[in-house]
């Protein structure tokens, strides 16, 4: 199966911005593209590209005064099969886990480990270790958190999220990460394309995802709590401890955003 990615974002500066973005296929799926998404400005202007820290591809720019447009247009190459489950994948003592896993057991900027810690344990305590653990978590956040875009605020933390019920897909995320961490499970944050392929219409209008990961069994695994259910066509872009480490765009000064699209599509 072939996917079209890519997106569209208008903006409006006041005066000249910089600029970092986040938006390239992840290059762990390098193999799979066909047509590179590269990223695109108009007017053009100069595009420095760098690795993070976290091996996620961004972009270094200065937006121009007036209208600015970012924009990127790739197809890349996708089993066309559901995500993938791991029932027998194990939890892994804390001693055992390899030394880059262990920075995803500490608390980040949205996954406030402190205050979520106590209450993960009175609902996680009793749940099989490993994959079941992690579903255990996925399925109480997909019930917990009614899902809505007029619920996103920028600044809601794991444990807003919790108490408050409510939230977009990154704040599913963000919960469901800082429970994993608070029962000395890995876990990192995901953003990327995901399509509506395999769900019933009429499809929602486009938009970037975000799901995570959790180190159990040797690997790290994908896990969706706001869908909760194996979905087909799935792109990462970046990962990182949470939406802080990967902002799609972050500008430096005064901007608005006047247009956005998102586009996860098969072709032929």
């Amino acid at each position: 199966m072939k996917l079209r990615v890519g997106f569209e974002m208008l903006y409006e500066f006041p005066q000249p911005t910089p600029m970092i973005t986040v938006l390239g296929t992840h290059f762990t799926r390098a193999s799979d593209v066909i047509v590179p998404d590269l990223l695109t400005t108009s007017p053009p202007v100069t595009i420095s590209p760098y690795r993070d820290l976290f091996g996620n591809w961004c972009s270094r720019i200065v937006a121009p005064p007036g209208a600015f447009r970012l924009a990127a247009d790739g197809v890349i190459r996708d089993s066309g099969l559901p995500d993938s489950a791991f029932p027998d994948a194990f939890q892994h003592a804390v001693e055992a886990l390899p030394t880059e896993t262990l920075v995803y057991l500490l608390g980040s900027r949205y996954c406030d480990t402190d205050h979520l810690t106590d209450i993960a344990w009175k609902l996680f305590e009793k749940t099989p270790p490993g994959w079941a653990r992690v579903q255990a978590i996925c399925d109480f956040v997909h019930h917990h958190i009614t899902f809505g875009y007029e619920h996103a605020r920028a600044t809601r933390t794991a444990r807003e999220a919790y108490e408050e019920g409510k939230g977009v897909c990154r704040d599913y995320a963000h919960l469901a990460i800082a429970l994993c961490r608070c029962m000395n499970i890995p876990a990192r944050y995901c953003t990327g394309y995901l399509s509506d392929i395999g769900t019933p219409q009429p499809w929602p209008p486009g938009d970037f995802a975000a799901w995570f990961e959790a180190y159990i069994g040797g690997s790290w695994r994908m896990f969706d709590p706001r869908n909760n259910t194996p979905r087909i066509g799935r792109v990462l872009i970046a990962q990182g401890r949470d939406a802080a480490d990967v902002p799609i765009t972050q500008t430096f000064g005064p901007n608005t955003l006047v247009n956005f699209k998102v586009w996860t599509d098969e072709v032929p």
